[in-house]
C-alpha cells in the first residue's frame, strides 16, 4: 500500500509542539528549548520527514543550495553561463538544483514554488516572467539575482548583464559603414533590451526605423526558423540582418540557405554568442561576443553575498569580425 507523505504538521503533532515551534526546529532558525528541539528532531526521525536533505541542513542549522533557473540548458550560450555559476558555488560548497523555463512565465512559476517547497536559500534565474511573479520568492526571504535579463519594475535586485547598447551599436555602425541600409533584426522573448538598443543605434545614426524589419520569434527552433523565413521572404530588399542569439543566427543561416540567400554576397549577418560553431561554418560568422561564463560566476559572487542591496554588473561585449559580412552590392 502506498503511503502518505509526512508533512512537518504530523512531525509538529508527533512532537506535541505548535507548526512554527516544528518549522523553527526543523528549519535551524529561531530559538527553541533543548528538550523541545530533541523532541521535534526524535519525532521527525520516527516519521522519515525528510524535506530537502534534512539531516545535512539541520547540522549546518540552516538551509542551503542555489536554484538556478535557465531558458535552455542545451543553448550553448545558457550551459557556459550555467558552467560560471557551478564554478562558484563548486568553491564555496553549494550545491545547485537546475531548471529549464522554456522562458514560459508559468513554468517559471512553478519552478520557483519547487524551490521555495526545497527549502533553497537562494536563486539566479534567466527571467521570462514579471516582477509579480517573483513575489513569492521574495516573501519567502530567497536571495535572488538575475542574468543577462533584467525584469521591468524589479531594479532593486542584483542583476548581472552584458552591455548590450554597445554591442548592438558597434554592429549597426559597422554593417552601415560596409554601406546596408536595410538592416532587420532577429529577436526573441526577453530580447527587448536588445531591440531598444536596435532602434537607438539606428536613430544615433539618422536613420529611421523600418519596423518592418525587425522579427520576433517565440522560444522554439521552430518558431525562430519560421520568423526568420518569413523576414527573408517577405522582405527581399533587406542586406543585413543582426540575430539576437546564436539560435537565430543558426536559424537565420538555415532559412538563408533553404532561400538560395548566399552568406555574405545576398546576405550580411552578425549574430550574438561567440559559440564554437561559428568559427567553424563557412564562412566563419561575425559575432558579438559575450562573456558567458563570467556571468554566471558574478551572478553566483553576488547572490552568496547574501546582500539585499540593489546592483548591477555590467560586462563588456566585443565585435569578433570574421567572413559572414561584405560590402553591399
Amino acid at each position: 500500500m502506498g503511503q502518505r507523505r509526512t508533512t512537518i504538521k504530523d512531525v509538529a503533532e508527533a512532537a506535541e509542539v505548535g507548526l512554527a515551534t516544528a518549522s523553527r526546529v526543523l528549519s535551524g532558525t529561531g530559538s527553541a528549548s533543548a528538550a523541545t528541539r530533541e523532541r521535534v528532531l526524535a519525532a521527525a526521525a520516527r516519521l522519515d520527514y525528510r524535506p530537502s536533505a534534512l539531516g545535512r541542513n539541520l547540522r549546518r542549522r540552516r538551509t542551503g543550495g542555489i536554484g538556478l533557473l535557465l531558458p535552455d540548458i542545451t543553448d550553448a550560450f545558457y550551459s557556459r553561463l550555467a558552467d560560471g555559476v557551478l564554478a562558484c558555488a563548486q568553491s564555496a560548497g553549494e550545491p545547485v538544483m537546475i531548471g529549464t523555463t522554456g522562458d514560459d512565465p508559468e513554468r517559471e512559476t512553478e519552478l520557483i514554488g519547487s524551490l521555495i517547497e526545497q527549502s533553497v536559500d537562494r536563486v539566479i534565474a534567466v527571467p521570462c516572467g514579471d516582477g509579480e511573479m517573483w513575489g513569492p520568492a521574495f516573501r519567502a526571504g530567497l536571495g535572488v539575482v538575475f542574468a543577462e535579463r533584467r525584469v521591468q519594475g524589479r531594479d532593486d535586485v542584483p542583476t548581472v548583464v552584458t552591455d548590450d547598447r554597445s554591442g548592438v551599436r558597434v554592429a549597426v555602425e559597422y554593417l552601415i559603414g560596409l554601406g546596408h541600409r536595410r538592416i532587420a533584426f532577429l529577436a526573441r522573448h526577453g530580447q527587448s533590451q536588445r531591440v531598444r538598443a536596435y532602434r537607438e543605434a539606428l536613430a544615433s545614426l539618422g536613420m529611421s526605423v523600418d519596423e518592418e524589419l525587425i522579427a520576433r520569434a517565440h522560444s522554439t527552433r521552430d518558431s525562430a526558423y519560421a520568423t526568420a523565413s518569413g523576414l527573408f521572404q517577405h522582405r527581399p530588399d533587406l542586406t543585413a540582418v543582426l540575430a539576437g542569439g546564436n539560435m537565430l543566427g543558426e536559424v537565420a543561416l538555415l532559412a538563408a540557405r533553404e532561400l538560395d540567400l548566399r552568406v555574405p554576397r545576398d546576405l550580411s549577418l552578425i549574430m550574438f554568442d561567440d559559440v564554437p560553431w561559428a568559427e567553424l561554418c563557412s564562412p566563419p560568422l561575425t559575432v558579438i561576443s559575450q562573456p558567458a561564463q563570467d556571468m554566471g560566476y558574478r551572478a553566483a559572487e553576488l547572490v552568496l553575498r547574501e546582500t539585499r542591496r540593489s546592483r548591477t554588473v555590467t560586462l563588456p561585449t566585443e565585435l569578433i569580425v570574421r567572413g559572414s559580412c561584405a560590402p553591399r552590392r
